[in-house]
């Protein structure tokens, strides 16, 4: 089964928009959860389908539970 580009870029949206009600840039989030900022930049805008170990390292790093951000 194939992400949609739309669904990607809700995730990204979703990703973003907990990050930036957190106060955190996208390095300062970058760095919590040890990846480089355009890794994260390409997740935010869709670019990218992350894998399950990163979509879990990213709401770790933002303290909300995975289903969070996949809801």
């Amino acid at each position: 089964m194939e992400i949609s580009r739309e669904e990607l870029l809700v995730l990204g949206t979703r990703i973003k928009n907990e990050r930036e009600l957190k106060g955190l840039s996208q390095t300062e989030l970058a760095n919590i959860i040890g990846k480089d900022q355009p890794s994260l930049n390409r997740v935010e805008k869709g670019r990218v389908n992350p894998s399950y170990l990163f979509l879990l390292e990213i709401a770790k790093g933002l303290n909300l539970p995975m289903w969070e951000l996949i809801k």
